[in-house]
């Protein structure tokens, strides 16, 4: 699961850092407390915690609270919520298809100019308003073909809608 690397990503934005995936594996392995985790990863115990709570605020994780009969301390054992992980890499496939959809949608439906050197690239609305000159560096707007662009957000429309079919 953790070989995905669109769950890869999302999990990376939520531990936000790659090595605290170390903790999500644990929890798939059955490893359930935070202070095994913490031992097993040698990754601080509250760095750990406050995966586990932004892991649990996101739904991908359950614990439940044990009071220790003798130290009467609670003890916390967290569970992967593995299906609610699909569900997350779902709504974000479809958050980001119906993103690159518009954004495909204004690149087929504008024409725009772009400034040699670089410093703009605007749609024929708004370089109409400079009169074709750049506002940074007084150049000329020269028409930027978009074809390229277009390709490259039906590519990756289609590559999404394959992974969201899988």
């Amino acid at each position: 699961m953790l070989a995905d690397p669109i769950v890869q990503t999302l999990l990376i934005e939520l531990v936000e850092e790659e090595e605290n995936l170390d903790i999500v594996q644990c929890l798939l392995d059955g490893i359930g407390t935070d202070e095994e985790i913490a031992e097993k990863t040698g990754i601080k115990l509250n760095i750990v915690r406050k995966v586990l709570y932004k892991l649990y605020d996101e739904g991908l994780a359950s614990y439940k609270r044990d009071k220790d009969k003798e130290t009467q301390w609670y003890t916390y054992d967290w569970e992967f919520k593995v299906d609610e992980l699909q569900k997350l890499k779902l709504k974000r496939c479809n958050t980001e298809l119906k993103e690159l959809n518009e954004r495909l949608d204004y690149e087929e439906n504008n024409m725009f100019f772009i400034c040699p050197s670089g410093h703009y690239r605007l749609d024929f609305e708004d370089s109409s308003s400079v009169e074709f000159i750049c506002p940074q560096c007084g150049a000329e707007l020269e028409f930027d073909d978009n074809k390229d662009v277009i390709d490259e957000l039906k590519d990756h429309i289609e590559f999404i809608e394959d992974i969201m079919s899988q």
